[in-house]
């Protein structure tokens, strides 16, 4: 059994010298290094931005669905979407584990699990896709995958249903990354408030704002309008879209008092939300940028360009403690654990 990297770069095939996020093709081979854990996978969780990509180029048909995934897979080796640039994780089992890692990993062989780590990276063989779950973004497969030395994970709960801790954990940073950044009395704008991220983020806003903050959800339809109102988390909803950041700034100040926010979490799932984000923003305060559809380049020459000074924030999947956070909001707020059951079991 040959001897791998911690980091995984045992597996790059092209470019030579890249890690296996950003390189093109990884080896998705499933006989496993000495240092890795092999994982026979059940469900795939498609990053948002990716599976509504991959939704609207095969035109909601999902027998092109499957194949755009199964092609993407065959020459990547990785559910990379080379348009998005995501991911997504998956649900398996503990099938082997190299013996590098005895006495290092808590595992078990037999053990479910859910990767904290994205697909982008993530060794994956696709033998069959037996089912498509379009409207929560989920792919049930026949499949493999490898999870590497230094990749995170979280055991799957006693007290869940799979499918309502993978909805959870596939957005657990959000959370995670709202509770490090909300501080008592801040306004804070969550833009894309009824989707899964987003409903997750008004929690821990809410929580963390306190009594003397104010929580504002923005939503782009009535639907998702009407389920961020029903958490009761936020002071306001406004109804509004997200690329129109004129509009998205002035309805902000409408609501607070004619102050912008504190803090601005995007959670959205489509391009071109950069500037509602950084308009709706004070001088001086915080852009977390949670949505992996959002560019980078546009969010940091937008706000040269509007002559903002804001902080702006990567949103980096991974924070301490973000699995336990995100699943412990499930057990605390009843209203949100419905909404998840309903939407996503």
């Amino acid at each position: 059994m040959h001897k791998g990297c911690p980091y995984g770069t045992h597996r790059v095939i092209e470019p030579k010298g890249l890690l296996p996020q950003p390189a093109w093709k990884i080896d998705n081979r499933m006989e496993i290094y000495d240092n890795e854990v092999l994982i026979d996978v059940d469900v795939l969780n498609i990053d948002s931005a990716s599976f509504t990509q991959i939704e609207e180029e095969a035109a909601g048909d999902e027998a092109r669905i499957a194949e755009k995934i199964m092609s993407i897979v065959a020459e990547r080796g990785k559910m990379h979407n080379p348009v998005t640039g995501s991911g997504g994780m998956l649900i398996g089992r503990v099938a082997q584990i190299g013996p590098a890692l005895e006495g290092k990993s808590p595992l078990k062989v037999g053990q479910r699990l859910a990767t904290l780590v994205s697909l982008s990276l993530t060794p994956l063989q696709i033998d069959r896709i037996k089912k498509i779950h379009k409207e929560i973004d989920q792919v049930e497969i026949e499949g493999k995958a490898i999870l590497f030395e230094s990749g995170i994970y979280a055991v799957l709960p006693d007290d869940l249903p799979d499918t309502l801790s993978l909805a959870v954990l596939d957005v657990a940073g959000a959370a995670a990354q709202t509770a490090k950044l909300v501080r008592p009395g801040d306004s804070v704008v969550v833009i894309g408030a009824g989707g899964k991220s987003g409903l997750l983020c008004l929690h821990e806003a809410r929580k963390r704002a306190g009594i003397t903050g104010k929580v504002i959800g923005i939503a782009p339809r009535e639907a998702s309008k009407k389920r961020a109102e029903s958490t009761g988390y936020c002071d306001a909803v406004i109804l509004a879209d997200a690329t129109d950041a004129m509009t998205v700034m002035e309805k902000v100040k409408e609501v607070n008092g004619g102050r912008l926010a504190d803090v601005t979490i995007n959670c959205v799932n489509i391009p071109h939300t950069e500037l509602a984000s950084i308009l709706a923003t004070r001088d001086g305060g915080t852009v977390y940028f949670f949505s992996m559809a959002t560019s980078f380049t546009a969010a940091a020459l937008g706000a040269e360009g509007v002559g903002k000074d804001v902080t702006m924030i990567v949103g980096n999947g991974y924070t301490r403690g973000h699995a336990a956070i995100s699943l412990q909001i499930m057990r605390e707020s009843p209203v949100l654990r419905k909404i998840f059951e309903e939407l996503y079991v």
